[in-house]
């Protein structure tokens, strides 16, 4: 199988992503609001501190997640390079890709950058097709592709295993 052919894109649409982690917001809000409102004495007010300190904690974690800045994702045939939009052919960061979730209509990507284990960050990359329909086949195949090892093709390594030994 050959490796995908070179693909860039820039990502810019992010509704998808912001209205799931909405949702989410809502419905631990609702569920923490309606457990604190309950009118069970049984539930010490340690506990019911723990719940307004978890739900404190969870909004300031999923704050910074909704603003999502557009980025460059580009595959050069051998690793994948990650960048801001404006950035886009010249990325700074460079890695590995990986499908988390694949709804049809909808990715979440880890990318792992190149470098030391320790200094690594590994980047969430929620795409989604609208915004990226011309692209969207291109992406997904050149995601899921299979890549030879580096420095060799392996359609013509299948073609040299087939041929006869003498």
């Amino acid at each position: 199988m050959r490796a995908s052919p070179a693909f860039q894109v820039t990502v810019r649409r992010f509704g998808v992503w912001q209205a799931a982690l909405l949702s989410l917001l809502a419905i631990t809000s609702a569920a923490l609001l309606a457990w604190l409102a309950s009118p069970d004495s049984a539930v010490p007010p340690g506990w019911r501190a723990l719940a307004v300190a978890a739900g404190a904690v969870i909004l300031a974690v999923a704050a910074p997640l909704l603003r999502r800045s557009p980025f460059s994702l580009r595959w050069d045939t051998q690793r994948w390079n990650l960048g801001p939009a404006s950035s886009a052919g010249e990325e700074p960061w460079q890695g590995k890709l990986a499908v988390a979730i694949d709804l049809g209509g909808w990715m979440l990507l880890r990318f792992e950058q190149d470098g030391e284990p320790i200094r690594r960050p590994t980047r969430w990359l929620p795409v989604q097709r609208r915004g990226l329909e011309a692209q969207w086949h291109a992406l997904r195949c050149a995601v899921y592709c299979a890549r030879p090892e580096p420095g060799r093709d392996a359609g013509v390594a299948a073609a040299n295993a087939q041929e006869p030994q003498e």
